[in-house]
């Protein structure tokens, strides 16, 4: 106790650290992303007008996971460009052509986490690298902690909701076309989602 009985300023900080979650702290470890029940999705802006969204059905990842303290968490994730899957053949193929993604130079896509902070409640934040192109650029993604469980075949998993936003020009994703009626073809910003399912490593 501080003088006269009041709490020192060190006691009052203490106390206001909320205590470790102990569902959290039990999850701490290693885990695996489990790509046939997870997603990686994008959406764009065409022609001014109405939302294309696709996805990436190829990619893998690993996650490690410190409950009692968030910061240490880390995420690494790997994607094949030659994944992408947008519900049209001519389109997914335009967009691994030299006018985008360029898949032959460059046939993968990566995101390696370089922080990560708890933001109250179930919301975290990560950020990290995300390279494209051979272009590396910072990337924040807000994630929603959707629970953990162990499934019917004994593997403990834990979910994941995220978002996030970029401009595809800072990563040399120019190529566009005018519109008559002004604007242009492909937006600039990129919403991309996230749903992730990992599985603890034995």
């Amino acid at each position: 106790m501080g003088i006269f009985g009041r709490k020192s300023d060190t006691e009052t900080a203490t106390a206001t650290i909320a205590p470790v979650n102990p569902e959290l702290a039990a999850l701490t470890g290693d885990y695996t992303i489990d790509a046939s029940h997870s997603s990686l999705g994008f959406v764009a802006r065409h022609a001014m007008v109405t939302n294309v969204k696709g996805k990436f059905l190829d990619f893998s990842g690993t996650l490690h996971l410190d409950g009692t303290d968030p910061s240490r968490s880390t995420a690494s994730l790997d994607v094949t460009m030659e994944s992408i899957d947008t519900g049209s053949a001519d389109r997914d193929g335009h967009l691994k052509s030299a006018d985008f993604f360029k898949t032959d130079e460059f046939p993968t896509m990566t995101f390696r986490s370089t922080g990560a902070e708890a933001l109250g409640g179930d919301d975290y934040r990560i950020t990290g690298d995300l390279s494209i192109l051979g272009v590396t650029k910072p990337l924040t993604i807000d994630l929603e902690f959707n629970g953990s469980a162990k499934d019917p075949f004994g593997n403990e998993r834990v979910g994941f909701e995220g978002k996030a936003e970029i401009l595809r020009s800072e990563w040399g994703l120019t190529w566009n076309a005018a519109l008559e009626t002004g604007g242009v073809l492909v937006s600039d910003k990129i919403k991309l989602n996230f749903d992730i399912s990992a599985i603890k490593n034995a």
